[in-house]
């Protein structure tokens, strides 16, 4: 395939959404973000591209790699798809799945989109609230102009229930960190019955954004991976 030039944002958008993916924002690197060169050139834009709420999902459940039973279906489809569209646009494609070297993708995401950390570890969106996840990253050769960050304040400052604290059954996650070997032991024993069957459970008692909460199908392959990752 002959390569595309880009001259927009909205170019990459409409061809990443067709394959199934999000753009998650971009950023112009600049010293300390830890964006390596492309071939002997410095990146001049870098675009995240992932999932954003239940949106993409029925992409990647209709995908060969989603049935075949091979392991890691979910990264393989991701730079299947990912691999393509570099090559579309003359861009250098990397993931959070295929270190080391691994890359600093909750750094980049932070430059490419406003964030905030919640007490899960996971990242807060404005929009999405939990409920979102990078996949790939293109290192693009020219210029791009990218959407600006978002102004808005962390709702985990204001949440004064904090749900996602107490409901966890395993106490994996506090106010400080989440524990995420004390999280594997509960859910791998008879008593994690429930994580299995529906997902996090703190993450499901969030109350931001539940509009694009996973599905049950979505939740579950997400634990399932988490569970086969720490074997």
């Amino acid at each position: 395939m002959s390569e595309l030039k880009i001259t927009t944002y909205d170019q990459l958008c409409a061809a990443a959404t067709a394959v199934g993916l999000a753009c998650r924002g971009g950023f112009q690197p600049q010293e300390g973000d830890g964006v390596p060169v492309l071939e002997e050139r410095c990146a001049r834009t870098v675009v995240l591209l992932g999932f954003t709420g239940r949106e993409q999902w029925a992409a990647f459940a209709a995908s060969p790699e989603y049935g075949d039973g091979a392991l890691h279906p979910l990264d393989r489809w991701s730079k299947r798809v990912v691999d393509e569209l570099a090559r579309r646009f003359g861009a250098r494609a990397l993931y959070p799945f295929t270190g080391p070297p691994w890359w600093p993708f909750q750094r980049w995401a932070q430059r490419a989109e406003r964030l905030y950390v919640s007490p899960l570890g996971v990242l807060m969106h404005a929009d999405y609230g939990l409920w979102h996840a990078y996949r790939g990253a293109l290192l693009m050769p020219e210029t791009i102009d990218v959407p600006p960050l978002k102004a808005w304040s962390s709702p985990c400052e204001s949440c004064r229930e904090r749900p996602c604290l107490s409901a966890c059954p395993a106490g994996a996650v506090t106010s400080e960190r989440f524990l995420p070997e004390r999280c594997h032991t509960h859910v791998v024993s008879e008593h994690g019955t429930a994580c299995r069957a529906c997902g996090c459970l703190a993450r499901y008692a969030c109350p931001v954004a539940a509009a694009h909460r996973y599905d049950a199908a979505q939740a579950t392959f997400h634990l399932q991976a988490f569970i086969a990752a720490r074997r």
